[in-house]
């Protein structure tokens, strides 16, 4: 009788330990396994140089949302689709520029809001983009002689 009660104890530990490891997997991972509740809003900019899918959404430095998807649109512009969060609302004026964390860092989305009674919807988009700034080519501007 000891045995299967021994048995029964780990059996029961190893498959907490797999629940644990499972759900450290997916948060870590940053995967949903659930749809989270929000809206999705896109925006064209330039050049996304270095943004990445999962990116944050920020306004006023508090994240509101995530970068669902970077794609080349039909004039060669990229357009990135946001997952905005429950509760935040859009203005359709609002200005979405591609920000840096930090001097090597991430890059993320920053939203500015407008001052337009009117908001954005599911599906809507952001018109007014600031591309981000590529160091590397103002680096090499200075050094070879093209800034004046």
């Amino acid at each position: 009788m000891e045995k299967y009660s021994l048995e029964f104890s780990v059996g029961v530990f190893v498959l907490i330990g797999m629940a644990c490891l499972g759900y450290l997997t997916v948060k870590l991972g940053k995967m949903e396994l659930f749809r989270s509740e929000g809206y999705t809003v896109s925006a064209r900019f330039a050049s996304v140089a270095g943004l990445k899918t999962g990116a944050g959404v920020e306004i006023a430095g508090v994240q509101v949302g995530k970068v669902t998807g970077i794609t080349l649109d039909k004039d060669y512009s990229a357009r990135v689709s946001m997952q905005i969060g429950e509760g935040v609302a859009l203005s359709d004026d609002s200005i979405a520029s591609v920000k840096t964390s930090g001097l090597i860092g991430d890059k993320y989305i920053s939203i500015s809001l407008g001052g337009s009674d009117e908001y954005l919807t599911n599906g809507g988009e952001i018109v007014e983009t600031q591309s981000a700034v590529d160091l590397e080519a103002l680096i090499s501007k200075y050094v070879f002689g093209g800034v004046q």
